[in-house]
């Protein structure tokens, strides 16, 4: 019984932060170092794959040795958190891939995620980021990090007369395609 509550507190700790990991590594490092391959995320798609795809697999390994660890480890805690955190690492990858690439940009037949409301704001909000190329670089949290920008939009927007929500960048963000 102790082992299933380490397996969900740490698998619930590790989907949990593998959001604000998204965040960092797509804004630090998938739009800058990395951009030469990101960009195939940002332009129409050709075919079935874009290079970006192959950022996906980065984590699989990681996630797999933590699960496979937590199932022939010398026993303990600390076998048993590995299992949980590469269990909410894998979960995490399964949503994201069918709220990022499923109901967000179309390449999986999820559409019905859209009547869940927070999952429709979440599909809004990475649609900002496709439209603006800045944040939010996270994706379960978009709606709040959208938010949080737009009252701050609307207090400078009241403050110097400018319209809420401008950025001058227009981009070529193919949002069904990308």
């Amino acid at each position: 019984m102790l082992s299933l509550v380490l397996w969900i507190v740490t698998a619930l700790a590790a989907f949990a932060a593998m959001e604000g990991w998204a965040a960092f590594l797509h804004g630090k490092v998938w739009h800058r170092a990395l951009w030469s391959v990101h960009r195939s995320h940002h332009t129409k798609r050709r075919g079935l794959f874009e290079r970006n795809d192959a950022l996906s697999f980065l984590h699989a390994p990681i996630a797999t040795g933590l699960i496979l660890y937590g199932c022939v480890g010398v026993p303990g805690p600390l076998r048993e958190a590995a299992f949980g955190f590469g269990l909410g690492m894998t979960a995490f990858g399964v949503a994201y891939v069918l709220v990022h690439d499923g109901l967000v940009h179309r390449r999986l037949p999820v559409s019905g995620l859209a009547r869940i409301p927070y999952l429709a704001r979440v599909r809004d909000a990475h649609r900002v980021h496709h439209s603006t190329g800045g944040p939010p670089y996270g994706l379960f949290l978009g709606p709040l990090v959208v938010a949080r920008r737009a009252a701050a939009g609307g207090a400078r927007a009241a403050r110097t007369g400018d319209a809420v929500g401008t950025t001058g960048a227009e981009s070529d963000i193919h949002v069904g395609n990308a």
